[in-house]
């Protein structure tokens, strides 16, 4: 047999691409010709081929977070989740540096026996401003892709608060550290900072991503100010025993109630879809 398919036609061929007349020579030569349907095989394998080589260019990288958190076992889709999180980028990261360490500068500038003040009330709130920052319209460049995602929005919303809850209580410990002169004292921020996210998230579906944490903020401001003002000596009464005890109660109710309300979340994200 003296003439073949060309290779450019069997290319198109194996594509579905080529077109009549050429489309019904080769279809006649290719079921007497064995080594055109050999060749055949082999352009379907090489298009194939360029086809994954296309894909695997056209596929974004992961960042080195993104990598990390894929190496540590991290499923690929919730690392892509993480990653996007707006509250994990640096520049935050750098703002709640700077506020810790002026705040535990303030520390070691008060009088001898004071507490830290400063920073017991400033350590819960980092959290909450993260986690109110990590979802929803108005601060998330994300946000449209997760809504029109297969997640639960309940999920997705767990998913970024505890990557922000691990990052921000890990740098307020961190802060800790550097207060050892007052002992178990210094961690009198921990307890409040949970009953703060909790209530914020629980006030999410009825206020909104951010104007549910800044209730709970706003609430905890003036719990500050009410305990400075019939404070007579000793710590403020959020930072003492009793305190501590209504913290560890409202963190707690926040989580049931957090719970009772998950389905909500869905339906928030509808409502500003």
């Amino acid at each position: 047999m003296s003439w073949h398919v060309p290779e450019e036609d069997l290319r198109a061929y194996a594509r579905g691409e080529l077109a009549a007349p050429a489309l019904w020579s080769a279809d006649t030569h290719l079921a007497a010709c064995a080594r055109c349907r050999s060749g055949l095989g082999e352009a379907a394998d090489v298009d194939r081929g360029w086809e994954r080589l296309d894909a695997e260019l056209d596929a974004p990288r992961p960042g080195v977070f993104e990598a990390l958190l894929v190496r540590a076992g991290v499923a690929d889709h919730t690392a892509r989740l993480l990653a996007a999180t707006p509250v994990l980028r640096r520049s935050w990261l750098g703002a709640v540096v700077l506020v810790l360490v002026l705040s535990v500068a303030a520390a070691h500038g008060a009088p001898a026996g004071q507490p830290p003040t400063l920073f017991l009330a400033l350590a819960p709130l980092l959290p909450l401003a993260g986690v109110a920052l990590s979802y929803g319209p108005a601060l998330d460049p994300t946000y449209e892709m997760a809504v029109v995602a297969p997640v639960h929005g309940f999920r997705l919303l767990m998913i970024r608060t505890v990557a922000v809850l691990a990052a921000g209580l890990g740098l307020d410990g961190l802060a800790t550290l550097a207060l050892p002169g007052y002992g178990l004292r210094a961690l009198a921020w921990l307890l409040p900072a949970l009953a703060l996210t909790s209530a914020g998230l629980a006030l999410t579906p009825r206020f909104g991503p951010v104007a549910g944490p800044a209730v709970a903020g706003g609430a905890w401001l003036g719990v500050l100010a009410v305990a400075e003002a019939v404070r007579e000596g000793g710590p403020l009464a959020p930072f003492t025993a009793a305190g501590q005890g209504v913290a560890a109660v409202v963190a707690a109710a926040g989580a049931g109630l957090l719970f009772v309300l998950r389905d909500r979340f869905d339906f928030s994200r509808a409502g500003a879809a």
